[in-house]
């Protein structure tokens, strides 16, 4: 197996792929990290993907990783969404670049993440039908609901934002455009798997699941369109439940 740290167009990013694999073409699989986190956190996803004949990318988002630029915890918070546009506009630059160096041409892609990254993947999936497939972790598609949720947030201790009224309703504007909530049909009946733990105080498990609940009805092949609940789990993603989104993507990648 190889990993090799790459940079196309400014994104640095692992390249996962079996030895084997190197210069063919294979399924392939973005794989999107979580708030503070980094690219090499997610590694066990990429291995057990690349073991089933996947090509996997682990990018650094935007001011994370090899990317930082030292912010602190509030400062990189305020900047939330900045990361989040900035990931799925950059999707689409590893995307082409795939197609530019013949790496993937008649495969078929797929996009994961956990929680900011499952969040990325849904807003994805709204603007770009070039996606096959997708596993969500703990990932939510209610971008509106989210923002005014943590807006709301941020000012209950009496913090104040450095933005204007105005500038509060242009940002959940230009976030209701990848906001899968208020346009489901933009999925087009696409494999996704939802992993969700009940107890998630980050990212609140219900208004997900409500979603997941209400678009499956539009599904004629409801196995594409599967959400799995753990109990117990708060904010991190269990063994098997990695394992189960792997395993899922891979199927519906290799079919």
């Amino acid at each position: 197996m190889i990993i090799k740290e790459e940079t196309w167009k400014e994104i640095p990013f692992l390249h996962i792929v079996e030895t084997a694999y190197e210069t063919e073409e294979v399924p392939v699989v973005v794989f999107l990290h979580g708030f503070t986190s980094a690219k090499e956190h997610n590694l066990h996803y990429a291995y057990n993907l690349a073991t089933k004949g996947i090509r996997v990318l682990l990018p650094d988002a935007h001011l994370h990783g090899v990317r930082s630029e030292n912010l602190d915890a509030v400062e990189l918070a305020l900047r939330f969404w900045e990361i989040v546009m900035t990931n799925i506009e950059e999707l689409n630059v590893l995307y082409e670049e795939l197609k530019e160096r013949k790496l993937m041409t008649t495969q078929k892609i797929g996009v994961a993440g956990t929680s900011m990254g499952g969040i990325t993947t849904l807003g994805s999936m709204k603007i770009y039908d070039w996606i096959d497939a997708a596993s969500v972790m703990m990932g939510a598609p209610g971008f509106v609901e989210l923002a005014t949720a943590q807006i709301s947030e941020f000012e209950q201790p009496g913090f104040e934002l450095p933005i204007t009224t105005e500038e509060k309703d242009q940002l959940l504007e230009n976030l209701s455009l990848f906001d899968l909530t208020k346009y489901p049909e933009a999925l087009q009946e696409r494999p996704v798997y939802f992993w969700h733990g009940k107890n998630d105080p980050v990212v609140p498990y219900q208004p997900t699941y409500e979603f997941y609940k209400r678009v499956k009805e539009q599904y004629q092949d409801q196995d594409k369109f599967i959400f799995r609940t753990d109990e117990n789990a708060a904010h991190s993603v269990t063994r098997s439940g990695m394992l189960e989104a792997v395993q899922w993507l891979a199927t519906h990648l290799n079919e």
